[in-house]
């Protein structure tokens, strides 16, 4: 029988390694902060260009929006044309939305921009993930894995740090918090053309499925528009919400049969009967749902409920981003030691849990040292589950279908978030303009509350205002935690397998030839 071999001369060097990811690391560092450096500096903005608490929501929610409805386009492009171009092409566009946000004269436009912003940074990161895949073998990722997950989550919290930074500093302003993205992205840009060098990817006849791309684009938007909407402009349980469901599940019926029947789908059905696959995107969709949807609104609490500048909200996050950090490096990195990895799923899903339940008992009076513990908590859990997760599965898929299976992790996590800020900010709007209402003996109104101005309160108006804050904060945590649980669950069942010691590109060279290889 003729031998089949693996081609070693596609591996690189730990060297040129982590000088490609340099490169990815720094553009994901970008991407990723946009999400986030905003959310210290909303409070500032919607008091400048005019907005409620809805608003406040859909500045947060239209990127996360567009970053998930785009993710599996990404991915399948990734598996048709080149990486490297395609990586330089979202950071491109995510200039552009930069820039348009910074000069942004009003609300509308500023929401305009974070829907490019949200494009190019979709492709960011799905496409960061699936690069690694394919220069690094599943064995030796959690070394490299480890310091995504912390960049991932240093964007994720730094952000707001940066972000109150940028609106305390007079000759600033909050306008650069989307203005400082620019001169790192074009260097990511520059950084990734001179390092990063993958296999040519091969010429071939391909047909993306624009359709299917369309209608779960569609289909997704819907429901988040729903999410969004329900609670503040109608009923939770009304007509309006009949219709949204009805045409969202409607739109993703449709496309799951023009997927089924698609020479290229954008998400290919069959990665759905990998149990371990399966398991780890209700997973991440858990994930996204409790971490974003709780966290994206402690910078406001931090601000409103306890009376702290921009600044030192962002430095209460610190905890957060050290727990993550430190748990992310230390886990890859025993993973990479011993090939061992379902326990730190396991762990990391329970110290989460943990952390939402100690969140959710939060109030206006609640000590900083007690909070500056409750985040660590929370930081730690996230930090050992979510890189993992996306491990796990590209571990146990075929090199052909990494692209596929990478990119829908990223897709579903995206769309956890969204749900989870959108939903979740819809229920804190919905508190917030009941409780002031009954606090002050007036009737509650068919709008929601503007964000306040805390400057321009009398004393007793502003306690008020504190503690609302503070108790409808908690509440969206304690929603959050039982659907943590869900994600302890979730990860019990997943079968731990052995890391591969090949990277993705070897692993697919290895496969073809396997399949062409005559028999003896």
């Amino acid at each position: 029988m003729t031998s089949v071999t693996t081609p070693s001369a596609t591996r690189m060097s730990h060297r040129e390694v982590v000088q490609a990811l340099s490169g990815l690391m720094l553009g994901l560092f970008v991407s990723i902060l946009a999400s986030t450096i905003v959310s210290n500096a909303l409070p500032r903005i919607i008091a400048d260009l005019g907005g409620s608490q809805s608003v406040y929501t859909w500045i947060v929610t239209t990127e996360l929006l567009a970053m998930t409805a785009t993710v599996p386009l990404w991915g399948k492009m990734a598996d048709l044309y080149s990486k490297k171009l395609l990586i330089q092409l979202s950071l491109g566009l995510f200039v552009a939305g930069s820039l348009i946000a910074g000069l942004t004269p009003d609300v509308g436009i500023l929401i305009v921009s974070r829907v490019v912003q949200g494009i190019g940074a979709g492709g960011m990161g799905a496409l960061a993930m699936i690069v690694m895949a394919a220069m690094i073998p599943p064995r030796e990722l959690g070394r490299y894995s480890g310091l995504f997950g912390a960049v991932f989550g240093v964007a994720t919290i730094a952000g707001p740090l940066i972000g109150g930074l940028l609106v305390d500093t007079s000759w600033l302003g909050w306008r650069w918090c989307f203005l400082i993205g620019v001169p790192f992205s074009l260097a990511a840009i520059v950084l990734l053309q001179k390092t990063l060098h993958l296999p040519p990817t091969p010429r071939r006849a391909v047909s993306i499925d624009w359709l299917g791309a369309s209608l779960i684009t569609a289909g997704v938007c819907d429901l988040l528009i729903w999410s969004t909407l329900a609670g503040n402009h109608f009923a939770w349980g009304s007509w309006p919400t009949v219709l949204f469901v009805a045409a969202g599940l409607l739109l993703l019926a449709l496309a799951v049969r023009v997927e089924s029947r698609a020479k290229e789908p954008i998400i290919p059905l069959s990665i759905f009967r990998n149990r371990t696959v399966s398991l780890a995107i209700l997973a991440s969709v858990l994930v996204g749902l409790a971490m974003f949807g709780g966290t994206v609104f402690l910078s406001q609490y931090f601000q409103i409920s306890l009376g702290k500048t921009p600044t030192v909200a962002g430095l209460m996050s610190l905890p957060l981003i050290f727990g993550l950090l430190v748990s992310s490096t230390v886990a890859g990195q025993l993973i990479t030691k011993y090939g061992r990895w379902k326990a730190y799923l396991v762990a990391g899903a329970v110290v989460m849990t943990a952390g939402m339940v100690l969140l959710s008992t939060i109030d206006a009076h609640t000590s900083v040292p007690m909070l500056a513990l409750y985040m660590a908590v929370l930081g730690v859990g996230v930090g050992m589950l979510m890189q993992n997760l996306v491990l796990a599965a590209q571990n146990d898929v075929p090199a052909q279908e990494l692209g596929a299976t990478t990119s829908a992790l990223t897709f579903f996590r995206s769309m956890g978030g969204a749900i989870g800020v959108s939903a979740l900010g819809a229920v804190l709007a919905s508190r917030v303009t009941t409780m002031l209402a009954d606090r002050f003996g007036a009737p509650a109104t068919g709008g929601t509350a503007k964000v306040p101005d805390l400057a321009t309160l009398p004393p007793e108006v502003l306690t008020v205002v504190r503690e609302v804050y503070g108790e409808a904060t908690a509440g969206l945590f304690l929603i959050g935690a039982p659907i943590a649980a869900l994600a302890v669950l979730a990860v019990l069942f997943i079968k731990e397998k052995p890391l591969h010691t090949l990277s993705g590109d070897e692993r697919r060279a290895q496969e073809e030839a396997a399949a062409g290889a005559p028999l003896a």
